[in-house]
């Protein structure tokens, strides 16, 4: 896809002027992980082969249901990580978490695209993750022309904030979220939609990524910046 090229570009440039260090850029958190410097990681899933995942990623359910699945899969020339399960439970809710990385005040940016799903098709990140029934997520959903901002605490997801916003299915759009202390920052292409401060969770915690029912959900290009 034509975003994928661009940001392949970006780290290529960025890579280059670490001049020795460039060799050192794999591997440190994941063998499709860019690490530019100590605070910031690019995720990339070009590395990985059709339906494999390594230790370094774990996978978990809130709500009801079976386990969902994630897997890596070709769209086009390029792999992606996508959330395959087709189980539609409506209080069920696909995660997937990097069990390396936390964080506490960040920055997420990645790249979202809705594909299928007749109960939801909706996706986003997670962050200050504690556990699968206590978070926060961010997700855009092409069937409701929504892009809306939870916590999910003991299991329960509350909404903070939501904006209309006009989202196709299958076609990528760049998602940015920023927090800092308790203030919660919300962009869809690069546009300010959601801002709202919330107290629940002030502890670092892990980053990842989530679905809910039935969404086939594709993501790509995975950055993660400490603020």
């Amino acid at each position: 896809m034509k975003t994928k090229s661009i940001s392949t570009l970006v780290l290529i440039v960025a890579i280059t002027g670490l001049g020795t260090r460039a060799n050192k850029v794999l591997d440190q958190y994941d063998k499709n992980a860019m690490n530019i410097n100590n605070t910031d990681t690019i995720f990339v899933f070009d590395d990985f082969g059709p339906r494999e995942l390594n230790a370094n990623w774990s996978v978990a359910l809130t709500g009801r249901g079976k386990m969902c699945s994630w897997e890596i899969i070709n769209e086009s020339s390029n792999k992606v990580l996508a959330q395959t399960s087709a189980e539609n439970n409506d209080y069920r809710f696909n995660i997937i978490t990097n069990n390396k990385l936390t964080y506490k005040d960040l920055q997420i940016n990645l790249k979202f695209k809705g594909v299928e799903g007749r109960n939801d098709q909706g996706g986003g990140p997670v962050w200050r993750y504690q556990d699968a029934d206590n978070y926060y997520v961010a997700r855009a959903n092409p069937l409701e022309n929504n892009y809306r901002v939870y916590k999910v605490v003991k299991g329960r997801r509350m909404e903070l904030k939501s904006a209309n916003v006009r989202i196709d299915s299958n076609k990528w759009y760049d998602i940015k979220i920023r927090m800092k202390g308790n203030k919660i920052k919300c962009y869809f292409d690069d546009k300010l939609e959601l801002e709202v401060e919330d107290n629940t969770f002030q502890e670092a915690g892990k980053i990842g990524l989530w679905t809910k029912s039935d969404a086939l959900t594709f993501f790509d290009d995975v950055g993660i910046h400490s603020l």
